[in-house]
């Protein structure tokens, strides 16, 4: 599997961020085409005890690299895109990995 992983920093006003993330951008994210699954997991501070400088990451699995890069091309990651990019485009760090198993 492949997943298109996006990591936040801390957004200046968390509730702003919390209502256009979960009520705009993760609905039309998972329309796209070709996404399995996506997890959101919202930081909530580091193994010593401190805020993190990270709010949140989201992984979206997609089932094979040629699926992902199809998907990507799609009307719907477009409209994912550009929504990302309006409202968290400074605090959004985007990468691509591939599951490993580790039997």
């Amino acid at each position: 599997m492949i997943k298109m992983i996006a990591l936040y920093k801390q957004p200046k006003d968390k509730e702003k961020f919390d209502e256009h993330y979960f009520g705009t951008h993760a609905p039309i994210t998972a329309k796209i085409p070709g996404l399995r699954k996506m997890e959101v997991t919202k930081i909530t501070g580091t193994p010593m005890g401190g805020e993190s400088e990270y709010y949140l990451l989201c992984e979206m699995y997609y089932d094979s690299y040629e699926a992902f890069k199809a998907a990507m091309k799609t009307s719907e990651a477009k409209a994912s895109g550009k929504d990302l990019m309006s409202f968290a485009g400074d605090i959004v760090t985007l990468m691509v990995g591939e599951e490993v198993k580790n039997d």
